[in-house]
């Protein structure tokens, strides 16, 4: 009887063995290679691609302890989505009272009363009136092409009435940070050729091929031909305009725009599962990269500097369900990362300190 007992407790074991879920797998490598794990930036960076709703004193404080263990030179803000008018006022004037030469702050269009026949010169209106509050940028959140409505639908990216707020941005030399759409694989159907599978299953509200009457190649082209059609505006395309799998596509863009930007929030994944083609890239465009993380959280900026500072091959990245891969770093020169850290967004955002940078 006892060694019934085992012998059935064993083939439980071996059948829970065999059914476990995609979710619980987390296997160990026995691959044994050099590994370095920065904690701090080689170099003081910027991030332009940060979400702080509390700007108190004692959270501000906090802050500067976190940048200053990251070597984060310039934290800049930019407001949940609906932050203009007051908010930003608010919190230029928090910043600059604790730290003047650490922060900066972003302000939103303001989109009340979308139908109403002085929209566009009322969201102008308001931006000059951030900017001369202290805004030195401009998020664009993606509900722009998506959720944004008024009464006669969806509101396309490259809408006209906000054609004024894109000129107040060109004239006062004000970049914009635009967010647009979300992973390709997050619009395709839901099945065992999609990359993006675990996500969606993990997190079923992205599933947007399931939720909207629109594509990814229609929000796409609807920000392209926003960046042409206002060529004097300067345009950070955040998370690399999501095409940081499609390297030569965005070759092509940023070779035909020479205002159009990009950031690196959210795409580590797809950066390091193909790091020589990255390296090019980032070499070859090296004065159009800029620093951005989007989530704020510490440990996940020292993935971002194994991936950008050493050659490591083969380690975990930030979030499995980006992704069932491992990544590789790009071993940048130092040439390459002072710009990608620092020296593009302090040429390109207004106002800027250069103090404490090499």
């Amino acid at each position: 009887m006892h060694r019934f007992l085992l012998l059935l407790l064993c083939l439980v074991g071996v059948a829970a063995a065999q059914s476990i879920s995609i979710e619980e797998f987390e296997p160990k490598s026995t691959l044994r290679v050099p590994e370095h794990k920065p904690t701090r930036a080689k170099f003081p960076f910027i991030d332009v691609h940060n979400h702080q709703r509390d700007v108190t004193p004692d959270r501000l404080k906090r802050l500067i302890e976190d940048m200053d263990s990251l070597n984060m030179g310039i934290l800049i803000n930019s407001p949940v989505n609906g932050g203009s008018g007051k908010w930003v006022a608010n919190a230029v004037t928090a910043m600059k009272a604790h730290s003047a030469a650490r922060f900066a702050a972003m302000t939103n269009i303001d989109t009340s009363n979308l139908d109403a026949p002085d929209y566009s010169q009322r969201a102008a209106a308001q931006l000059k009136a951030d900017i001369q509050a202290g805004a030195i940028g401009l998020k664009v959140w993606k509900q722009f092409g998506t959720t944004l409505s008024d009464s006669q639908g969806r509101i396309k990216v490259d809408d006209p009435r906000f054609d004024a707020v894109w000129a107040v941005c060109a004239k006062h030399g004000i970049p914009v940070l635009i967010h647009t759409a979300d992973p390709w694989g997050l619009f395709q159907p839901m099945d065992k050729n999609n990359e993006r599978w675990l996500e969606l299953k993990i997190q079923t509200r992205r599933n947007q091929s399931e939720q909207t009457n629109y594509t990814w190649e229609q929000l796409i082209a609807e920000q392209h031909n926003l960046f042409t059609r206002h060529p004097q505006t300067i345009f950070i395309n955040a998370h690399m305009g999501w095409l940081a799998n499609n390297l030569d596509r965005l070759a092509e863009l940023l070779d035909r725009l020479p205002n159009v930007y990009v950031e690196i929030g959210a795409i580590t994944s797809d950066l390091g599962r193909q790091p020589r083609a990255a390296k090019r890239f980032f070499t070859k465009y090296q004065d159009r990269v800029l620093f951005g993380k989007d989530a704020y959280n510490v440990v996940e900026y020292h993935t971002y500097f194994r991936l950008l500072e050493t050659d490591d091959e083969y380690f975990d990245p930030i979030r499995k369900y980006h992704g069932i891969w491992k990544l590789y770093g790009l071993d940048l020169s130092d040439d390459v990362l002072k710009k990608l850290y620092y020296k593009n967004a302090l040429r390109i955002f207004p106002g800027l300190s250069s103090a404490g940078f090499p």
